[in-house]
């Protein structure tokens, strides 16, 4: 069966509704002649001759009034589809976000981004889950709706990225601790036992290759996944945690924060989203909320 021509749709829709052919031609914007053309591409298409002549007019036959009502719903249905999206109501707005976002993230920016959500769009909900990797899958496949962390190599090539703000590593120790006091100078951070982080269970990060090129090695005593984690055991030791500085904030209050005596690279924290939600509204709505909740933290 060859491919139906959904043009003749529209061309039956006016036909139908009208009950003319000279009137369907001109609710189509069509000639005579390619309206006369249309109606026999309908008439060989459907096996019925659709409207026939009676004294000075056309009537519908049976077939026809039998798809008059089924043909009007399927237009206007094709026009809702192609119609451009209308202005998104967010008081009236059902649906529930995915983001996938470390736990720093949310703790950081979780408690604000939900405030400003119920106070915009009372019906909408969020589920964060857990940041284990930067596999794209998750975005492509729809099961998460945004993203949050450093672009990697495994990033998709196809995903949007919009940048957040860029970030840079402090250290933290508990209140009283040795260095919080004094000048922090790198062979005294170095002296001290730390505490790393790293989700892929590295020996060595980042910090590690800055003190190794002014000659000095740290000793690692604990490795946690987390920055909670971190700064928990951080709280409660005289170890030593090295973390965002920005992504951190809120779980560092009672702590006390210095600057590293030596330069580490900045990272940029972004969010990312499958090319798919681009013109989504409400998806936009949540990018746009995301950056600004961000932006003023």
């Amino acid at each position: 069966m060859p491919n139906p021509d959904f043009n003749l749709l529209l061309t039956l829709d006016a036909v139908l509704t009208e009950g003319s052919v000279a009137r369907a031609a001109k609710r189509l914007r069509l000639s005579p002649s390619a309206m006369s053309r249309a109606l026999t591409r309908l008439r060989e298409t459907t096996g019925d001759p659709l409207l026939v002549r009676a004294g000075r007019g056309l009537v519908p036959t049976p077939r026809a009034l039998e798809l008059r009502e089924l043909v009007n719903h399927l237009v206007q249905d094709v026009e809702a589809v192609l119609r451009p999206a209308e202005q998104l109501e967010l008081t009236q707005l059902q649906r529930t976000f995915t983001l996938r976002s470390s736990d720093g993230f949310v703790e950081n920016f979780g408690a604000e981004l939900i405030s400003r959500i119920s106070a915009q769009a009372p019906q909408v909900r969020l589920r964060f889950v857990q940041k284990l990797d930067k596999d794209s899958s998750a975005l492509r496949e729809g099961s998460v709706d945004l993203e949050t962390g450093v672009i990697g190599n495994t990033t998709g090539p196809e995903v949007r990225t919009r940048a957040l703000f860029r970030d840079h590593a402090v250290g933290v120790v508990r209140i009283g601790h040795a260095l919080s006091e004094g000048e922090i100078s790198p062979s005294r951070y170095a002296s001290g036992q730390h505490i790393l982080v790293s989700r892929r269970g590295l020996n060595k990060g980042p910090i590690d290759e800055a003190l190794k090129s002014l000659g000095l090695e740290r000793e690692i005593n604990t490795f946690v996944s987390g920055f909670s984690a971190a700064l928990a055991l951080a709280r409660g030791s005289d170890l030593i945690t090295t973390v965002p500085e920005r992504h951190t904030r809120a779980l560092r209050a009672g702590m006390h924060t210095f600057a590293l005596p030596f330069s580490t690279p900045e990272i940029t924290i972004s969010m990312l989203w499958h090319p798919r939600m681009d013109a989504d509204p409400a998806h936009r709505w949540l990018r746009n909320l995301v950056f600004d909740v961000c932006s003023a933290n």
